[in-house]
């Protein structure tokens, strides 16, 4: 196996081509985030965070151009069932939705009357819900956002009804980060970065049990823990396997939690998505570089 790959466990073998080699389809970030695929137009739009600007890769030509800038520093993405972008906003301190006529429509700014710190990760379930986690990021410095106090003065999940209602869903989390739901979406995961402001803080990725009526979780339990930097966004394959970002690339778990392998990128890895036609093209968002890579797993068909 190449330089590229570190097997951990033989399943890995079965997910990935030992004859692929990783592309670097543009590079001159300064932290590439929130990848999010659009399966109709065959484009790929990311953000790049300190720079405000969200940037688009064309799948049919390799073109790559600005998308839009100011942004307002977006962070996690992802694409709703009617095809639209949901964005976290780090200085719009928001999640707000681009209609197809352009409009930008917000989601969620406030809990209780008090404005969010600084949306980060977001994913769509299939009942139309939208599900983000809320750090601190975004307001720690002027380098991704604004440098402000937090309003709520805890870092929380977030759950907006189909309706437009918001609710917490979680709150044990110190920094909560990346998120995803399970195939069948009986388990959210989310990540816990609170490493970065507390060392006892173990950076992992949770799981959490959806309960019957869809809206509400059980007692999470720790999954998997990040053996090199910490567990940023992630994507869950058709097959439940966890495909994360890490501090030497992409780490790829079993449904168990199982470390089944690496993909070695020499970059921090922030985020990542499935892309192409058949959803096998692993899009990296790796510091500065955009990167794919085929593998042999296809993500689940996009709500997030």
């Amino acid at each position: 196996m190449s330089e590229l790959y570190q097997v951990r466990d033989p399943r890995f073998e079965g997910l990935i081509h030992g004859n692929a080699r990783m592309e670097t389809l543009w590079s001159g970030g300064r932290w590439c985030e929130g990848p999010a695929y659009f399966a109709a137009g065959k484009y790929l739009i990311w953000s790049d965070i300190p720079n405000d600007r969200l940037m688009r890769f064309d799948e049919t030509n390799g073109v790559v151009s600005t998308f839009l800038q100011p942004a307002l520093n977006p962070n996690g993405q992802t694409v709703d069932g009617q095809g639209r972008l949901i964005s976290c906003e780090h200085r719009g301190r928001c999640v707000a939705r681009t209609e197809h006529d352009g409009r930008r429509t917000i989601l969620a700014a406030d809990w209780q009357g008090k404005q969010l710190n600084s949306p980060n990760d977001v994913v769509v379930k299939s009942d139309g819900s939208i599900w983000f986690t809320d750090p601190s990021y975004g307001i720690d410095s002027d380098y991704e956002g604004d440098l402000a106090k937090s309003d709520i003065g805890s870092r929380q999940v977030y759950r907006i009804s189909a309706e437009g209602g918001l609710s917490v869903v979680i709150d044990d989390l110190v920094q909560p980060n990346g998120i995803a739901f399970s195939p069948d979406e009986s388990l959210l995961y989310v990540a816990d970065t609170g490493w970065t402001d507390d060392r006892s803080c173990e950076p992992k990725i949770r799981a959490y049990p959806v309960k019957k009526d869809g809206k509400s979780l059980g007692k999470g339990k720790t999954l998997m823990t990040c053996e090199t930097g910490l567990f940023d966004g992630f994507r869950v394959d058709t097959k439940g396997n966890i495909w994360s970002s890490a501090g030497d690339g992409v780490h790829c778990f079993a449904p168990d939690g199982t470390l089944l392998g690496k993909i070695l990128t020499g970059e921090v890895v922030a985020n990542l998505v499935f892309g192409g036609p058949k959803r096998n093209r692993l899009y990296i968002c790796a510091t500065t570089t955009l990167r794919s890579l085929y593998v042999n797993a296809q993500g689940m068909p996009y709500f997030g």
